[in-house]
């Protein structure tokens, strides 16, 4: 679940009743056309039709103070931090050939979900999940398993049912 890297909050956003605020200032040198803050509104109609939009509620998006290259061939996945449910916010999932892209920064929509939160997100919360993914061609197929496999599958299923760890001991890369 540390797979690839997490992206942090870049200052402590304070929010109080709905209001998002923050004490905070880009480092010096960035573009002037780059937003002055850590988080902006993001266009709703991206989740229009799905659980996350709300007639009455915006996006937020996180914004990103680092460029991200991939190696040719390489593109990043962006999503919320794995097995972070104690976070008010869910982070969009998004795909991005880094390889190619990666003179400008990639920010993050998120789905503000508790409405009721006051508090401190602090400086280094992270905000999203970037895991590298290979672009390749590849095609899924289904086929019946042979009797050799189906023995394999029972025999497995049986070391698993009896001893703990054993996909961590025989299988974890």
């Amino acid at each position: 679940m540390t797979s690839g890297f997490l992206l942090p909050l870049i200052c402590d956003v304070k929010v109080e009743n709905g209001e998002f605020t923050w004490d905070d200032d880009l480092p010096p040198g960035g573009s002037d056309s780059y937003p002055r803050s850590p988080i902006g509104f993001h266009e709703a109609g991206q989740v229009a039709d799905t659980p996350l939009f709300d007639a009455d509620r915006f996006l937020i998006k996180f914004h990103n103070l680092w460029t991200i290259e991939a190696p040719p061939g390489w593109s990043l996945l962006f999503t919320h931090p794995v097995n972070r449910f104690d976070l008010p916010f869910t982070t969009l999932t998004g795909l991005v050939d880094c390889d190619r892209y990666h003179d400008a920064w990639i920010n993050f929509p998120a789905h503000w979900r508790d409405a009721d939160f006051n508090g401190v997100l602090p400086k280094g919360t992270p905000v999203a999940q970037c895991f590298p993914i290979k672009r390749e061609t590849w095609a899924a197929r289904t086929i019946p398993l042979t009797d050799e496999e189906a023995r394999r599958a029972e025999t497995l299923a049986g070391d698993i049912r009896r001893e703990k760890g054993v996909y961590r001991r025989r299988f974890r890369a």
